[in-house]
């Protein structure tokens, strides 16, 4: 067993048999932090937080009353300024108090603030949820609250500790979904946390839930969350695939045709053109994988298209992010070591590049780190946080990717709607209007006025044609409807014929009995028959003989005449 697995299974059976353990060993040993140097840009005094020279900061009043530290403006703004270069891991000055040390959590992004949510750390499960405020670049605990549970449920607690969930940014709410616990339930459990009211509650669903699980992947498509393999309770790796509905929270299972990736846990997935899910790499208790799976979610059929470019190799516990059509993976390991190289694949052409490596045991090289995208000045940013490479990390990493979304779709086999094509002219021609700022006001406003119509019109023909589409959408599952009703009863048909198909049978089989026995007492009668018959003739035959010599004798015989002279 590889020595860190090891090490993780001793945690856990010590977990369980000696729940207090670690509140103890906390009182005598304390955690040595050692981060990774980053060298950036600074003209003021520093403190030291995370690894990283900070300015001096001051302390105000945070938006639930506690008292938070938080950098001056101009502070703020001369670190994000060392976001200066393209495709390089950067470490940036952030301030507040940092969550303890995690991997196997969950990250999101609403309004300019990334939420983490629970973890492991040491082998415990942790449960609190923290914010980083990307304007401000300042952490601070969400002191969060619980709704009242359901009286008939049996599930775990709200809050329960847990790992290996995934978290889910929904509308104004964050949606932490699966996820190991240390008392399991059996199906998958929904939880939501309301940001206005700071609330958490379980969601109830409908349908037939999937069984618990942890390291799952879980996609957003549209209104519905795709959610693909994992491992259970019970360390059983699987492969199956659900989709639940956001505005319905009802559960579907879905039967794919083709042949789907083969069990496995901690892979990652995306989405791309709203229609094919992409699973990469993951692990089972053995190996580690890196191939490719795409699943049709409109002819929901699992395809293994051919990779290209700079495959990467082998790894689970990586974390993955969209930029367009750019699949961001990060980190990632083998049981041997972590990964160092961050990849793109492009979902278009299915070209894999290389966009950075990094040197050493870093936070980005690390297993069950979080990976999520911002915006900073204007361009998208991934932002790292946590992960285990031998030690468990608390840093936070910024990379500003220089791929853009530039190609077509090679994927996707029908063109683009002209309105997806109208609204991405009206996008490029608002970008337009900072150019021409500077120019007469009087022409500006007649180009603002014809551009601002221009989109107006493109969002009245985007309106109509999604209004046409509901249309159709409710004309094909009314058919739907319909066609499942024939469907039952043809199936209802088909069972009362095959009832008496095999009523049939049986009374075929009893007849072709019975035929079997009257061919036996045929051949035991003609046999009877033809002893009777040998019978008379020998009976007639001796009569035969008996009347001629009673009847000699009578009228008297030559030869007796002679024997008496």
């Amino acid at each position: 067993m590889v020595t860190t697995e090891a090490m993780r299974l001793f945690v856990k059976i010590l977990e369980e048999e000696d729940p207090g353990w670690y509140s103890r060993a906390s009182n005598f040993v304390s955690e040595p932090v050692i981060d990774m140097p980053v060298s950036h840009n600074s003209k003021a005094e520093h403190a030291v937080e995370n690894g990283n020279a900070l300015p001096e900061t001051k302390t105000v009043a945070s938006e639930n009353g506690n008292v938070m530290e938080t950098q001056d403006k101009d502070v703020v703004s001369e670190g994000l300024g060392s976001i200066l270069v393209y495709d390089q891991w950067i470490a940036p000055p952030i301030n507040g108090q940092r969550p303890k040390a995690r991997y196997e959590h969950g990250a999101a992004v609403i309004q300019d603030k990334m939420y983490i949510f629970g973890g492991n750390h040491n082998g415990r499960y942790l449960s609190d949820l923290h914010v980083l405020d990307l304007r401000s670049w300042t952490w601070s605990k969400v002191e969060s609250k619980v709704g009242a549970e359901p009286p008939e449920s049996a599930s775990p607690s709200i809050l329960a500790p847990c790992a290996g969930h995934s978290v889910i940014p929904w509308e104004n709410k964050l949606i932490s979904i699966a996820g190991h616990t240390k008392d399991p339930s059996e199906t998958i459990q929904v939880k939501g946390f309301d940001l206005k009211t700071g609330t958490w509650s379980m969601l109830k669903t409908y349908g037939k839930p999937p069984v618990s699980r942890g390291g799952q992947s879980v996609t957003l498509v549209g209104t519905s969350l795709v959610i693909f393999g994992g491992e259970d309770a019970k360390r059983s790796l699987l492969n199956d695939l659900h989709i639940l509905d956001l505005e319905t929270m009802t559960w579907d299972e879905i039967d794919a045709a083709g042949v789907p990736p083969s069990p496995r846990s901690d892979h990652a997935a995306a989405v791309h053109a709203e229609r094919y899910l992409l699973i990469f790499g993951g692990g089972s208790h053995a190996t580690c994988f890196n191939d490719l799976h795409v699943l049709d979610l409109q002819s929901m059929e699992w395809t293994r298209p051919t990779q290209q470019g700079d495959i990467p190799t082998p790894r689970a516990g990586h974390a993955s992010v969209t930029v367009g059509e750019n699949w961001f993976i990060v980190g990632g390991g083998d049981n041997k070591s972590g990964a160092s190289e961050t990849v793109v694949l492009n979902m278009s052409t299915l070209v894999w590049s290389v966009v950075t490596s990094v040197q050493g045991r870093v936070p980005v090289a690390s297993e069950g780190l979080s990976l999520v995208v911002s915006s900073c000045n204007g361009e998208d940013i991934l932002l790292s946080f946590g992960g285990y490479n031998g030690r468990y990390n608390s840093e936070v990493n910024v990379l500003k990717p220089s791929h853009k979304s530039t190609l077509q779709s090679k994927i996707m086999e029908t063109p683009a709607p002209d309105s997806v094509s109208a609204v991405h002219n009206a996008t490029n021609a608002t970008r337009d209007l900072k150019s021409r700022a500077n120019g007469n006001n009087e022409n500006f406003l007649v180009t603002l006025k014809a551009e601002k119509e221009e989109l107006e019109s493109s969002l009245t023909k985007e309106k109509m044609q999604t209004v046409q589409i509901k249309q159709e959408l409710s004309e094909a599952e009314n058919r739907n409807t319909e066609l499942y009703k024939e469907l039952q009863s043809v199936r209802g048909q088909l069972a009362s014929e095959q009832s008496r198909c095999f009523k049939l049978e049986v009374d075929v089989a009893e007849l072709r009995q019975k035929l079997q026995t009257m061919e036996a007492l045929q051949k035991e009668l003609e046999l009877l028959q033809r002893q009777k018959a040998a019978s008379e003739q020998a009976m007639s035959a001796k009569q035969r003989q008996g009347s001629g010599g009673v009847w000699g004798w009578l009228a008297g015989s030559p030869g007796h005449r002679d024997e008496d002279d």
